[in-house]
């Protein structure tokens, strides 16, 4: 099963300073809802743990992940897989930018793939449960985009190698959580959103 989606938004930031924090896992992967943990690897190679919770289905999604695609300051891509509950996931998610005045507009658009357990079992809530949570992930980069440039949000920007813990996000029943690829808040654009069976 493929989940797809996109959308825009606005950041009053120049596309220079979008592009450096979408580019930078350290204060990326902490928007994550649900977001347990991260570590990083190298600059561009890191792993991260959400926790996992479709109906009566609990767990943590373990994703290796990649800024498989870094053009400053116009396009940062990354792209993942783990595992989740007994199953395969798959996820990539990418930000183009444009700059819009003073401010930047952000393109953003996603796939996650699910395979086996997890899909077969939740079947139709994975669609919903996954938009919901692509919205508290931009809603997440909207408000950190919004902030002073000076203030890292939420997270150990300073240390490029190390581990990262966070807590879930506040609000989220354990039956609104999916896995780290498709974690987001507030869709402002088009929801574009489709299920391949």
């Amino acid at each position: 099963m493929a989940i797809n989606f996109s959308g825009e938004f606005i950041a009053p930031r120049s596309p220079d300073e979008v592009f450096d924090f979408l580019s930078d896992p350290n204060q990326f992967a902490p928007l994550l809802p649900d977001f347990q943990s991260m570590s990083m690897q190298d600059p561009t190679h890191f792993s991260v743990k959400v926790k996992v919770g479709v109906g009566n289905i609990r767990g943590t999604a373990e994703l290796k992940m990649e800024l498989a695609e870094a053009v400053k300051p116009v396009r940062a891509q990354y792209k993942g897989q783990g595992t989740a509950v007994g199953s395969q996931v798959t996820v990539t998610a990418g930000f183009d930018l444009q700059p819009e005045g003073e401010n930047t507009k952000v393109l953003w658009k996603g796939e996650t793939s699910v395979f086996g357990k997890l899909a077969s079992m939740a079947g139709g809530m994975l669609e919903p449960l996954g938009r919901k949570n692509i919205q508290k992930l931009i809603d997440g980069l909207q408000s950190a985009l919004s902030a002073p440039s000076t203030v890292a949000p939420s997270t150990s920007a300073g240390s490029p190698v190390g581990e990262t813990q966070g807590s879930p996000t506040a609000g989220t029943a354990p039956d609104e959580t999916i896995t780290a690829s498709t974690s987001a808040e507030g869709t402002h654009g088009n929801d574009d959103t489709s299920a391949i069976r």
